[in-house]
């Protein structure tokens, strides 16, 4: 049974490698900022939001390969867990050529809902027509996380993440500030790194794949992989996830559209205050990583004393970190605010709405953790429907909350957006449960 220290163990390589993702964003804006024109740096901006809402659209090749891996490990049952990586790594190849081929299309689509100049949309195109290229070996490193997370192969995933980052931001310093390629530079420094990093990454799970293949079966076990119920399983839950993250991405997107609402101020200070929720998220994301591996390796071995305790253990945890996040957001937070605005008026708005983070920090602990579960479980229909359940809950409450009390209400329902979602997975929380049967 997982220790407290077992489980820190795997969770701080996951908070490490989450916070060099941000970081990376932080060298590509020193490169273009002292290297290139004012509008690169929105162009620049623009165009990684384009590529977060497109990849992350795919983000059940994560997901999903994460559940199926450590239910697969938990049964030792090594062969399907290397025909739940071909599989997985199979769709990346599939979505990921789709998407060069559409390029254009996608493009096109994204320049017209974007209002930005032209000077930004032209710098924009440029990025995004170099950066499409990584686009297969992005969703592949997809399904080789969820392999690595399934595993419980945490410090593998950081020292991964490291290398693509380093060799990115490296890449990017020659490509844009010494041979001056601007935008263009910057997106081919990380087609580069991803792909590379790709490569290593698969040498790294092979070997690791071929020391466990002490089964009669074939290395990559093509019956497996092309079995008709599994491969329908595999969409069908990858299918539910999809849903899950639009839907996730609609009510954050609903909420800073309603901000805008009510002027610049208010929207930049709400900006600024999701900085403050987005960080936490690094945090309480490790505990859920861990849960997923747990949670999939007991039901895999229909262990439910191992479920319950890596629930458990998984948990205080996370709470006890969502707790000490959000006291630091609370006290700490006006800090923050100023170091990331010199604006009065956004300062002043920001602080107002500060309490309302600090508690959404405290209270969103419960759905993170409930996500974990019911990803290691590959509980997928359940995510789905609390996903489609707490958005319109929110849309519907909030808009009546706005009215009321503008901001504060739009606060109050974005607060208790996942506290519905909490509650609606935790409802379906006993029925996770009985699939891991009692210990003998």
């Amino acid at each position: 049974l997982p220790t407290r220290r077992q489980v820190l163990a795997l969770a701080w390589p996951v908070v490490i490698a989450n916070i060099a993702t941000p970081l990376l964003g932080l060298v590509d804006t020193a490169v273009i900022g002292n290297t290139g024109e004012v509008y690169a740096l929105g162009a620049i901006a623009l165009a990684a939001l384009l590529f977060h809402f497109v990849f992350w659209s795919f983000g059940f090749l994560r997901m999903g390969t994460t559940g199926f891996t450590a239910q697969a490990l938990g049964a030792g049952d090594h062969a399907e867990v290397r025909a739940a990586l071909a599989r997985a790594l199979g769709m990346a190849v599939v979505i990921g050529s789709a998407l060069l081929l559409l390029q254009g299309p996608i493009g096109q689509l994204a320049w017209q809902l974007f209002d930005a100049s032209p000077n930004v949309e032209a710098s924009a195109a440029e990025y995004f027509a170099v950066r499409i290229w990584g686009a297969p070996a992005a969703l592949c490193l997809f399904a080789v996380m969820g392999n690595l997370i399934g595993r419980g192969e945490t410090r593998t995933l950081l020292a991964l993440q490291l290398f693509m980052n380093g060799l990115n931001a490296g890449l990017d310093v020659l490509f844009a500030g010494v041979l001056g390629w601007g935008v263009a530079g910057v997106a081919l420094g990380t087609v580069l790194s991803e792909w590379v990093t790709l490569g290593v990454a698969l040498v790294l799970v092979l070997r690791r794949l071929a020391r466990d293949h002490t089964d009669s079966e074939p290395f990559w076990p093509r019956q497996r992989v092309m079995n008709t119920a599994r491969a329908a399983e595999t969409l069908r839950a990858n299918g539910d996830i999809l849903v899950r993250t639009f839907t996730l991405l609609l009510g954050f997107a609903w909420f800073t559209n309603q901000g805008a609402a009510f002027g610049d101020t208010t929207l930049a200070a709400n900006h600024i205050l999701l900085q403050l929720i987005s960080f936490s998220a690094f945090f309480l994301d490790a505990f859920a990583y861990v849960a997923e591996s747990f949670v999939g390796r007991a039901i895999g071995a229909a262990r439910r004393d191992l479920f319950v305790h890596a629930v458990r253990r998984t948990s205080e945890l996370a709470f006890v970190t969502a707790a000490g996040l959000a006291l630091t957001v609370a006290l700490g937070g006006g800090l923050v605010i100023r170091a990331l605005t010199d604006s009065a008026d956004v300062r002043a708005a920001a602080q107002a709405f500060l309490p309302w983070c600090a508690t959404y920090v405290l209270v969103s602990v419960a759905a993170f953790q409930l996500d974990g579960v019911f990803i290691g479980a590959t509980a997928t229909r359940d995510m789905r429907n609390a996903a489609l359940v707490s958005a319109g809950t929110f849309i519907a409450g909030g808009t009546l909350l706005v009215r009321q009390f503008q901001n504060h209400g739009l606060w109050l329902a974005f607060v208790g957006y996942v506290v519905v979602r909490a509650l609606t997975l935790l409802v379906r929380y006993p029925a996770v449960r009985r699939r891991a049967a009692p210990a003998s």
